[in-house]
């Protein structure tokens, strides 16, 4: 994959998110608190899917899956930032800045793709109750999850294949901590016009055709819950989806600021702040909005605790 880096540059330097000593140890120590918050988080969310047989239905099958992928988003690049610390070393090997790039699109496309198969569970099981058990089969489960995996992996192999035919001299320094897409291409000495066409072309659709999936299954959503006559009724029926909009507006409203707004005024540290939020601070929230005010869940997690480390919650 070095073959079509021609200008010499055989590393970058991560200029991470401060440099400042004080605040460095501080963001060090958050970092590596919600990254086993989030490992931990998610870990536990997998465990008891899978033990407990009750919770074997279509939504929990997505929400395992996005706790998985959760986990190896995050893996992508906190762990890197957080060994730039330790050692004072903050270079990334241009192989390693380019794998980087193709599991953090991977895992983000994947996520974007789950978060739309996790509204069109909700939008079958409100909008068509009588038929959720014929359309939500685990065949149509399993294949929503394959699309995922297949177009997200087409995606990033696209845009990793692209960068290596480009040039770098030069300025090697990358005002992140981790080697992101727009960045990069922004060291690039060579045209990054085709990069760029495919950001939109290739990329975009990524991130909005989910969207629009979601947008369309809550437009019905939402039409079914003003047709429910009680107000519990409708406060039932809404705090089911309460939590998954809430990860939605968070997830694309800073994917969407940041990649495909480029005449915006924002500047790079507030790239930077966004970027936190959905590819640290979401995967951290996500046990917690999903799972642990779900009664189901809760009963879950309190069996598989009382099973692996033998006491009460």
């Amino acid at each position: 994959m070095e073959s079509g880096n021609q200008s010499g540059v055989s590393e970058f330097i991560l200029l991470g998110l401060s440099d400042e000593p004080e605040q460095q140890s501080l963001l060090f120590f958050l970092f590596l608190l919600m990254y086993l918050i989030t490992g931990l988080g998610n870990l536990l969310i997998m465990m008891a899917i899978i033990s407990d047989p009750h919770l074997h239905t279509p939504m929990y099958f997505f929400l395992s899956n996005l706790s998985l992928v959760d986990i190896c988003f995050t893996s992508t690049t906190i762990p890197k930032m957080l060994n730039n610390h330790i050692t004072k070393n903050r270079t990334i090997p241009y192989s390693g800045c380019l794998t980087q790039v193709f599991f953090f699109i991977l895992f983000g496309g994947i996520d974007s793709f789950l978060l739309t198969s996790m509204a069109y569970d909700r939008y079958v099981a409100i909008c068509a109750p009588l038929h959720y058990s014929t359309v939500m089969t685990p065949r149509v489960c399993v294949l929503l999850v394959l699309v995922s995996w297949s177009w997200a992996i087409t995606n990033s192999l696209t845009h990793t294949v692209l960068l290596t035919q480009l040039s770098f001299c030069g300025h090697n320094q990358i005002p992140h901590f981790f080697c992101d897409l727009s960045p990069f291409l922004k060291l690039a000495c060579s045209d990054t016009y085709i990069n760029d066409l495919m950001v939109y072309t290739v990329g975009a659709p990524t991130v909005f055709l989910p969207f629009v999936g979601i947008l369309i299954s809550y437009a019905h959503i939402f039409i079914a819950i003003m047709k429910i006559s009680s107000v519990i009724g409708k406060q039932k029926v809404f705090s089911t989806c309460a939590s998954h909009l809430t990860v939605v507006c968070l997830f694309y409203g800073t994917v969407i600021g940041v990649y495909f707004s480029p005449t915006s005024p924002h500047t790079a540290q507030q790239d930077i702040t966004a970027t936190v939020l959905y590819t640290v601070v979401t995967p951290m929230l996500n046990p917690f909005i999903y799972s642990l005010r779900n009664k189901d869940m809760k009963g879950a997690l309190r069996m598989l605790i009382i099973r692996k480390l033998g006491f009460t919650l």
